[in-house]
């Protein structure tokens, strides 16, 4: 087996499970990251070739990029670190795929479209639970239903819990409000703007609007001009969150959010193997169009962390099949909505 694709960011806690599902899937992947006593250690465990550099080393990033065809970006924040990778695949003409959330970061990338499809590369962010099952979810209820006009999704975890990286990323968002998207444009709005009940089959669960991905990703898919994006909450958080305004200000201060960041690192790296193999995701999502008919689908699929791991290593072996579409991609527009039905675990149902 030949190394054919880099991942950047093998020491983070879903760039490790990314590296420790690769050979289920007869790939090699070459370790990447800034530090050797981070990278090292786990490429000797796993057996695989390690590269250590930084990304501000454009010399050494350009060299190990010519060595692969494509390349996993999983450090972030990616509002960081996206941009570089993403200009140094271009040069290289190397596949780019992340497994970034950020609404920004996906308007960012999909800037150099132009640019990758003059490459003839793909860049893919989005590859793992940000937001591959969302976005497969949005393209069915789109071929569904053509002529809708609203679209709402909403993803829950049951018996899950956030990585370092994760925790961190929202630390960094702090303050900054929500986002929905509002006759074809991404409009700023007040975090936790909205709250309902949701059904996702086995339980009715309360979510509130969250800035999730999709306001970017689902309308570049499905053209579809109003979209909302969900997440579960506690009633009461909801309830706290309707006072969150007051104390934005002080939110985005860096002192808070290096605080809160300190004591995220304190935590444990991510969920254990056992927290992840009991734990569930659940996805919903609902259009509607002019006429208010609506259509509805549920999907339910492994733990987000363990579902990244497995999406971002079936794209990666469609890539390196020559399965790919040159400039900027979505899961779904690259794939088809049956993409997320490749991931072991996950079941759809239609309403």
């Amino acid at each position: 087996m030949q190394s054919q694709f880099l991942l950047y960011g093998a020491n983070g806690y879903t760039g490790e499970l990314i590296a420790r599902h690769a050979m289920q899937y007869h790939l090699l992947p070459i370790l990447a990251g800034r530090r050797k006593e981070w990278i090292a250690p786990l490429a000797a465990r796993l057996g695989l070739p390690y590269r250590v550099f930084d990304l501000e080393d454009g010399a050494a990033l350009l060299a190990v990029l010519k060595e692969v065809k494509v390349v996993v970006h999983a450090a972030g924040p990616f509002e960081h670190t996206a941009r570089t990778m993403v200009l140094a695949c271009l040069l290289t003409g190397t596949h780019y795929l992340d497994i970034n959330g950020d609404i920004a970061v996906f308007e960012m990338i999909k800037q150099y479209d132009a640019a990758a499809k003059k490459a003839g590369v793909m860049l893919l962010p989005g590859a793992g639970f940000d937001v591959v099952p969302t976005d497969c979810v949005a393209l069915q209820l789109k071929n569904l239903m053509p002529r809708a006009v609203t679209l709402q999704l909403a993803f829950a975890t049951l018996g899950g819990t956030v990585s370092h990286g994760t925790a961190t990323t929202i630390a960094e968002k702090l303050g900054e409000g929500g986002a929905e998207r509002k006759n074809g444009e991404i409009v700023r709005v007040r975090l936790g703007k909205k709250g309902m009940w949701v059904d996702f089959g086995v339980k009715k669960l309360f979510v509130m609007s969250i800035p999730w991905g999709d306001i970017s990703t689902a309308w570049f898919t499905t053209g579809i001009p109003n979209i909302e994006t969900y997440t579960s909450v506690a009633k009461k958080t909801y309830n706290y969150l309707k006072l969150q305004w007051l104390f934005n200000w002080l939110l985005r201060r860096n002192t808070i959010r290096n605080f809160i960041k300190n004591k995220i690192n304190r935590r444990p790296a991510g969920p254990s193997d056992a927290q992840r193999k009991a734990a569930v995701s659940f996805v919903w999502g609902q259009v509607v169009d002019e006429a208010g008919k609506k259509a509805t689908v549920l999907l339910s699929a492994p733990e987000g962390y363990t579902f990244t791991a497995h999406s971002a290593l079936i794209i990666v072996q469609k890539i390196l099949n020559g399965n790919f579409s040159p400039g900027y991609q979505t899961p779904a527009s690259a794939y088809g909505e049956n993409l997320v039905m490749e991931i072991p675990g996950v079941e759809r149902e239609c309403i």
